[in-house]
């Protein structure tokens, strides 16, 4: 089985050549931003011309928004824009206009409807305070250099902060092939991230017929349906919380940037902001690792998985948990179970986002009406079963899968027959989701121009 994995690894890199990763990622925006006007001034142009009663047969051609045009327009005008341009590899620029293209073909897709999510903005002007400093590389020399090093298109042989041993051995196995690397500045650090098409051997879970529920939570990260303890919720960023709080009284006593009166920020203020940005990186590293533990056991113990689809953007609406939510990484979760189950030879099965799996007696399978978040124990009215609330969950999630059709990787029991008391009088944070009228249609300015305004 072929699969696209990602390969990310800390860089190295000396004085000059952390110069020259920043001179790429400036490129990068300078030709975003570069395109960006052009699209622009087209639309403008296009737009005032309509005003004068000009007819659309007349009107100044429409400019293409896709890769091959904007890059061939960039090559008739970089000589001119930016006649620097032979300082950076033809890759960074290249990496500007295709997020641009991307960028552009998600907001007229969000326009038509084609674009799943909530509404997509028009591209705005990346400022080279506030961008993220990154570059994408897809052709010339992107390779390894033993298991220390990394080779890069102009910028040459970089040392990398770790070893990079497991992708070395795929790639002189044959069973590996680097399509593409990302280089990117993050908490003060460069960083590396190859694509990598890889062909994995099949492979069965451990227990390739056993069924297991998980029900994931704030107070515990995971309540499992086989009996096991549950696991903890590690809570990194309510434990890191006091010092960010330290850090934060201390950047703002220092003397920071302001772009009303040009004031530059001190030395002071710059080491006070890096020593904070380090304790959200931590933060977000810790989160990552204890997920890639819980999903990596999961789906190497057990053939079939069970969980809930949990509507996380509408639980981060309610302000009381919305911290413990975001911390907990419900949705991350369901990611990389959806693609390890594919990868170790299970199956992910997702329950309707309104089967009310705490609400339901384990037991003999009567229906509460009513069961709020502050009631941790759950008892049955008709059989007198006496339960954990999270631990009833996951049992009635494992008991689920023999009711789902479909042998796919991902099914969805979305039949509705499972629905046993009506959205509108469910309690618990699963059931209740707050419904919004949908939104009215806008009249606004041009759509170079345009801004969203509702909140989601």
């Amino acid at each position: 089985m072929q699969v696209i994995q990602a390969y990310r690894y800390a860089l190295n890199p000396t004085p000059a050549q952390a110069r020259a990763l920043a001179s790429h990622c400036g490129a990068a925006r300078v030709a975003f931003n570069w395109g960006l006007a052009l699209v622009k001034a087209n639309l403008a142009q296009r737009e005032a011309e309509k005003s004068y009663g000009i007819p659309d047969d007349q009107l100044t051609p429409p400019l293409s928004w896709s890769m091959y045009s904007l890059r061939k327009a960039w090559n008739t005008a970089k000589n001119t824009v930016a006649p620097w341009w032979t300082d950076n590899s033809k890759e960074a620029y290249a990496s500007g206009l295709e997020r641009l293209a991307a960028a552009l073909k998600n907001w007229s897709d969000s326009r038509k409807g084609k674009h799943a999510g909530p509404r997509v903005g028009f591209p705005v002007f990346r400022s080279k305070r506030t961008a993220a400093m990154s570059v994408r590389f897809t052709t010339g020399t992107i390779r390894l250099d033993g298991r220390t090093h990394v080779v890069l298109p102009r910028l040459g042989r970089i040392k990398t902060h770790e070893s990079t041993r497991k992708l070395a051995r795929r790639i002189e196995a044959g069973s590996a092939r680097i399509a593409s690397a990302t280089v990117r500045m993050q908490a003060g650090r460069w960083f590396v991230s190859f694509t990598v098409h890889v062909n994995r051997a099949g492979t069965t879970p451990a227990r390739a017929d056993a069924v297991i529920g998980v029900d994931l939570g704030v107070k515990s990260l995971a309540t499992l349906s086989d009996g096991r303890p549950p696991i903890a919720n590690p809570r990194n960023l309510a434990v890191a919380a006091w010092k960010l709080r330290r850090l934060s009284r201390v950047v703002s006593r220092r003397s920071g940037p302001d772009r009303r009166t040009g004031q530059r920020p001190s030395n002071r203020w710059r080491r006070a902001d890096a020593a904070r940005t380090r304790i959200h990186h931590r933060v977000a590293a810790l989160r990552r690792d204890a997920i890639h533990k819980l999903t990596s056991s999961l789906a190497g113990e057990y053939g079939t998985i069970v969980v809930e689809d949990l509507n996380v953007a509408g639980m981060v609406r309610n302000r009381r948990l919305a911290r413990a939510i975001a911390d907990a990484g419900f949705g991350e979760i369901r990611r990389q179970l959806t693609y390890k189950t594919q990868w170790n030879g299970g199956r992910l099965v997702v329950a309707d986002r309104w089967f009310p799996s705490s609400k339901t007696c384990s037991g003999c399978g009567a229906v509460k009406a009513k069961l709020p978040l502050h009631v941790r124990i759950f008892t049955c009215t008709a059989c007198g079963m006496v339960i954990d609330r999270d631990r009833n969950a996951a049992l009635n999630l494992a008991s689920l899968v023999k009711h789902v059709a479909g042998s796919g990787p991902e099914t969805v029991n979305g039949c509705g027959a499972d629905r046993k008391t009506s959205p509108d009088g469910a309690g618990g944070c699963e059931a209740s989701t707050p419904h919004r009228a949908p939104p009215r249609p806008r009249r606004g300015p041009s759509p170079g121009n345009e801004r969203i305004t509702e909140k989601y």
